[in-house]
């Protein structure tokens, strides 16, 4: 596949609508993993829209909303648009209460696009890894970094990957779940009842 001009403008509007933004409770610049995304999803297969979008994946939910909406559909057309928009769990300031926001977002994943779940699929597993990777460096300190308790974001990334699978088992998902396995080991049991 030949990439085109488009993913540089890509990348130059998504290190601008990111400049000066890093990874929770880090230094690395969050750029790092909009680009960490994007490689997933060539490595995966996936087209030059597809890793477009995956640059811009957090931009409607982090970064404007309608207006990052009107905008990526100006500069990118439909296709990434629609992605993108699959991708974004909220578009609205305050963002909903946590747990019905995630769990609404899980269930979209059923009907979601092919194109929408491997975007998706790679922004959580670059998550996972670099969760497992920082719990390496600081230990649970690094639990400490979420608005949830650790049981929660074991149970979203499980849930997650259940639903991945459940749409189509990938090589993608597959190194998602075994992700989340060694995930789950790290982090204290969750004990609501509704725990899945």
């Amino acid at each position: 596949m030949t990439l085109t001009d488009r993913l540089d403008h890509a990348f130059t509007f998504a290190r601008v609508l990111h400049d000066g933004h890093e990874r929770k409770g880090t230094s690395i610049p969050y750029l790092a993993h909009l680009m960490s995304v994007s490689a997933l999803v060539l490595e995966h297969g996936g087209t030059e829209d597809e890793a477009i979008a995956a640059l811009l994946h957090d931009a409607i939910e982090d970064q404007g909303g309608a207006t990052a909406r009107a905008e990526i559909l100006e500069r990118f057309g439909e296709a990434v648009s629609a992605i993108v928009d699959g991708c974004t769990d909220s578009d609205t300031t305050p963002k909903p209460p946590w747990r019905p926001r995630k769990e609404t977002y899980i269930a979209h994943l059923a009907e979601a696009t092919t194109s929408v779940r491997l975007v998706s699929a790679a922004d959580k597993l670059h998550n996972a890894r670099a969760i497992l990777s920082d719990h390496r460096k600081i230990g649970d300190a690094l639990w400490s970094r979420f608005n949830v308790g650790p049981g929660e974001i074991v149970w979203y990334y499980r849930a997650l990957a259940n639903a991945f699978t459940a749409a189509g088992s990938t090589p993608l998902t597959r190194e998602l779940e075994r992700t989340v396995s060694e995930l789950a080991r790290l982090a204290p049991p969750l004990v609501e009842p509704w725990v899945d």
